[in-house]
């Protein structure tokens, strides 16, 4: 099976006065459809960059980024953004879900974008409220629910018109063990579930776990790749 993401030389340089600082140097790297890819490393790893070259939110330095056959690193503005609307969802550490709507308005928001009729987007985003255990808050706003209430609107919100990848950046920075347990074993069930390809970006050993494949980055380069037994998985989450 060919890889559904594939990465060549990528290399990340960023000016900062008269430095040059590298963020990335020379990653190569293959993702394939329906895995759960982890990309592990401490603050200034280059684990963000990574994800956000992956993503299309930044252009690198030099290397290809192919998604689908298509090369994200060559699409302009308008392209990329129309490709991450058709093929891409987010999970956000901070959440970022808009205050003033409510967790059914914030789910429903990206099919507006994608042209979706009212009616269906309201169906589709109350489905997905309900698969993430908030089938009773549809009529909340965020600051009426708790940390981890506000993440499952946020892993709806990516989930929702079932996406073929879905990035979880930082996604329990803010909650608690058993919050942080709890939003882990639901993404990779609803990743597993659609066959989709879920990319998490952390620090955080503990979450690495419910991976497939974990991508250790220090210092902007691939340090090792450590692949995951499924039994360590259930293991972890029946624990």
């Amino acid at each position: 099976m060919s890889d559904l993401i594939e990465i060549k030389n990528l290399r990340k340089v960023y000016r900062m006065g008269n430095e040059r600082v590298v963020a990335l140097d020379n990653i190569s790297l293959g993702i394939k459809k329906g895995e759960c890819c982890c990309i592990l490393g401490t603050s200034g790893s280059g684990k963000s960059t990574l994800l956000n070259m992956i993503a299309g939110l930044e252009k690198p330095t030099k290397g290809q980024i192919k998604i689908k056959g298509s090369r994200i690193e060559k699409m302009n503005e308008k392209q990329v953004t129309k490709f991450r609307q058709k093929n891409v969802g987010f999970v956000f550490q901070s959440y970022n879900l808009l205050p003033n709507l409510t967790a059914l308005e914030n789910v429903a928001m990206p099919m507006i974008f994608g042209g979706v009729p009212k009616k269906k987007r309201e169906k589709e985003a109350k489905r997905m409220l309900t698969a993430v255990g908030l089938g009773d808050r549809l009529h909340h706003k965020p600051s009426q629910m708790s940390g981890g209430q506000q993440q499952r609107v946020s892993i709806a919100r990516a989930f929702v018109g079932t996406p073929e990848i879905v990035f979880a950046d930082e996604p329990t920075g803010n909650l608690d063990t058993k919050t942080t347990m709890e939003v882990m074993e639901l993404i990779t069930n609803i990743a597993k579930e659609n066959n989709q390809t879920l990319i998490i970006v952390t620090h955080d050993v503990e979450t690495s776990v419910y991976a497939n494949r974990v991508i250790h980055v220090r210092d902007g380069l691939i340090e090792s790749i450590d692949s995951i037994d499924k039994n360590e998985i259930e293991s972890k989450q029946e624990a």
